[in-house]
């Protein structure tokens, strides 16, 4: 829900000069300046988050606690307004040549936002409204592990956020027309995905026989936390349960149902053919700004595909000698299928199977955790959980993914898992996807930027996914070389396919929105070269269809990552720490890619000089 603070971009803009300066600032004046724009910014940012109560809950705050962010039309010109008068300000009152390194960095970030906002702004239509996991998802989630409850005022607010969801649907049913009235619909897939997630939000009880429906399972439980701790009393928790009752039926229900039946009777509009954005009007332009904020370069779509074709030839150069190595008797392809299919591979789907991945899962993260002191010098506050996705919105296959701490530390940082089949959740997957997800991945990097200081808030909590994903991919590489891990060669096997799926998005989404190839043509490529099961295969391929040019990050934030401590290793030589590399890399908040490179040219300059 970051609406002003999303991907950075490919490069820093030109600042605009502001009023005159002397000729040579002292040292004095550029930190009374920089201490200046960095109370500017905190104080812009204060005002942008007030805009966005869902923003506010999710950083651990608790005031605006009762309402949802307003997801119209009209929000989204107001908000674009504010920023450029925003950033117009801050280049009117602040000279760059006045500020140290920091804080011109935040300086040129707050203005990129606008370059980026504009951007995005000339294909507003463009992105799907309706995918899997979007708004009609999201809010049940956001109500069920964001708002959380420890007073009876918390539990107010709940109930009247709950009152609030059928406006915001019945906003977003509103973008999704206007996006279809310019031509731009998401494949049927995506339809058929949200019609069984909407009715998935409302079965169970009170709407229907069965079990509590998602909210209602989740506001009792609130409520009994509540009444135990004796801050409510039992007449107090039934007068809410059944005020959410209420709101459930007569509010809630019809507004998925709305959902439903926009999408019931605009799917045959559709295509029935997974088609790329290109297809769409003015959709390769919008491509091309996709790949730009996603990437923060300026890598055009045939440069990122070969540049995939070559990675999965060198991965696959490193999955053969593995495939030598453990003695199996057959080619690749064999061994990708025996990877799939062998049930020595996977839990059963049982809970007992469900709760042995969990606990292997939290093992994982426990062995790192011991050995990040020698690679790391700051390290993250936040605690960290693994759990299994909620029922409502778990998929086979789906893909685990992580959600960040509270500011406060109130809520811990979660990993999260799907377990609704165990049989598309190979073992030999999970090591390098913990280290990914947990530590030292995206945990440790989205914890320690959140915990953050002597920088402005906006950058503790501005993401670049080309620098977030990158980072999460190159530490299971890190992982490797740290030594004592992936002690199995097929989990190994497994890492390198983690690299190999990221290798072939570069490939695949080019393919997809650039040069037209179709689902299967997709699906088939990425079975030749990964042993990813073919359920999850799937659910990635049709990710790739939605959600155009984020795939692409990864890699590329890698690689440049990789690039980075290899021009410190040889500019330094005995100098170099990877503690000073790494600290250098996660103490600057996410960047963009340009950003990250300055950054740490200077920390060299800095070694070098003493």
């Amino acid at each position: 829900m970051r609406l002003l603070f999303a991907a950075g971009f490919m490069a820093l803009m030109a600042a605009c000069s502001g009023p005159e300066t002397p000729a040579v600032p002292t040292a004095e004046e550029i930190a009374k300046v920089s201490a200046e724009l960095n109370a500017y910014l905190d104080a812009e940012y204060e005002e942008s988050l007030q805009m966005s109560p869902m923003q506010l809950t999710m950083q651990g705050r608790k005031d605006q606690n009762d309402k949802l962010d307003d997801m119209s039309e009209a929000a989204r010109d107001r908000n674009l307004a504010w920023l450029r008068e925003s950033v117009t300000e801050m280049k009117a009152k602040f000279d760059p040549a006045m500020l140290d390194d920091e804080s011109r960095t935040s300086f040129d970030m707050w203005a990129l936002q606008l370059d980026q906002a504009d951007k995005s702004d000339k294909f507003r239509r463009h992105p799907y409204t309706f995918i899997r996991d979007s708004v009609p998802v999201f809010l049940p989630a956001f109500m069920i592990n964001f708002h959380e409850v420890s007073e009876k005022a918390d539990m107010d607010a709940y109930v009247a956020r709950l009152a609030a969801i059928p406006m915001a649907i019945d906003q977003t049913i509103a973008q999704a027309k206007l996006s279809a009235d310019a031509g731009v619909r998401p494949p049927l897939f995506s339809y058929e995905q949200v019609i069984e997630e909407a009715g998935n939000i409302i079965t169970g009880a009170p709407f229907g026989a069965g079990a509590d429906s998602p909210l209602l399972a989740d506001l009792k439980a609130k409520t009994k936390t509540l009444q135990d701790a004796g801050t409510i009393t039992a007449d107090e928790a039934k007068a809410y349960e059944a005020t959410a009752r209420e709101t459930l039926t007569t509010a809630i229900k019809p507004a998925y149902e709305r959902i439903v039946a926009w999408l019931e009777s605009d799917k045959a509009n559709a295509s029935t053919d997974a088609k790329g954005v290109s297809a769409l009007p003015d959709g390769a332009a919008y491509y091309n700004v996709a790949l730009e904020q996603q990437t923060t370069t300026s890598m055009t779509a045939d440069e990122i595909h070969e540049l995939g074709l070559k990675e999965v030839a060198r991965i696959r150069a490193e999955m053969e000698t593995i495939r030598e190595n453990v003695g199996f008797k057959g080619d690749l392809t064999a061994m990708f299928k025996d990877m799939r299919e062998g049930k020595e591979f996977y839990q059963p789907n049982t809970d007992d199977g469900r709760a042995a991945y969990l606990k292997q899962a939290d093992d994982y993260v426990e062995g790192m955790r011991k050995r990040l002191p020698e690679y790391f010098g700051i390290m993250p506050k936040a605690p960290l959980v693994v759990k299994r996705v909620e029922s409502f919105r778990e998929e086979a296959g789906g893909v685990q993914h992580y959600y960040p701490p509270s500011i406060d530390g109130s809520r811990p940082g979660i990993y999260y898992v799907h377990l609704l089949d165990t049989t598309a959740m190979p073992m030999w997957d999970l090591e390098s996807t913990t280290y990914h997800e947990a530590l030292p991945g995206h945990h440790m990097q989205i914890a320690i930027a959140q915990e953050l200081t002597g920088i402005p808030k906006f950058r503790t909590q501005y993401n670049s996914t080309a620098y977030a994903e990158g980072w999460a991919l190159y530490t299971e590489i890190l992982a490797k070389e740290m030594g004592g891990f992936y002690t199995d060669p097929y989990s190994d096997m497994g890492r390198l396919n983690n690299e190999m799926w990221r290798a072939v998005r570069l490939v695949v989404d080019t393919g997809i929105h650039s040069k037209g190839w179709t689902q299967e043509q997709a699906v088939k490529y990425f079975m030749d070269n990964s042993p990813t099961p073919e359920d999850a295969i799937r659910s990635e391929i049709r990710r790739y269809f939605v959600w155009p040019g984020q795939a692409t990050s990864y890699k590329i934030g890698m690689i440049k990552i990789q690039e980075l401590r290899g021009l410190a290793q040889r500019e330094l030589g005995a100098k170099f720490t990877m503690a000073g590399f790494h600290d250098t890399v996660l103490s600057g908040g996410a960047l963009p890619l340009p950003v990250l490179e300055a950054r740490v040219k200077r920390w060299i300059e800095k070694v070098k000089a003493g």
